[in-house]
């Protein structure tokens, strides 16, 4: 068993938003490794939102982006389980991050933004942004609709 200290947990949480124990389990499996730890943790909870993947999502929120120069415009319709989670920051900053990539990428539809790459980390797909955001918050989280307006066309 490695040693693992109490600050590489902290720093892995700060950046995972993942918890304690995930955190040190983590870190255990991959010998102390930062990066593997990340992935392995990514790897987690997208298991985990997999599970979660059959339940009804009755709560979320619609965020909206118009792009500086006021000729795009995107709308995202992101739902989840509880609107305790709905207020969540981290489930804000993925709507938020959806609707940007919609604006930027300009998918047809729910299907195709989510085999997109992210536009923040090409390594990243939408879907598994969509389960890590899910494993991270304990809840299914669900795309529902896109919209991508740009004036004249």
């Amino acid at each position: 068993m490695t040693n693992i200290k109490l600050e590489h947990i902290k720093k892995l949480r700060e950046k995972t938003k993942a918890g304690v124990m995930d955190c040190r389990q983590a870190l255990e499996e991959c010998g102390g490794d930062f990066q593997k730890a990340c992935v392995w943790l990514r790897k987690k909870g997208i298991a985990s939102a997999d599970k979660r993947a059959g339940r009804e999502t009755q709560a979320g929120m619609v965020e909206a982006y118009v792009h500086a120069d006021s000729r795009i415009a995107s709308v995202v319709e992101l739902a989840c389980e509880t609107d305790f989670v709905a207020r969540n920051e981290e489930f804000k900053k993925l709507a938020h991050e959806l609707a940007l990539q919609v604006a930027a990428m300009n998918p047809e539809n729910v299907e195709e933004l989510l085999k997109q790459p992210w536009i923040r980390d090409e390594k990243i797909l939408i879907d598994d942004l969509l389960k890590e955001t899910a494993g991270k918050l304990g809840e299914n989280i669900v795309v529902k609709r896109i919209f991508r307006c740009e004036l004249g066309k």
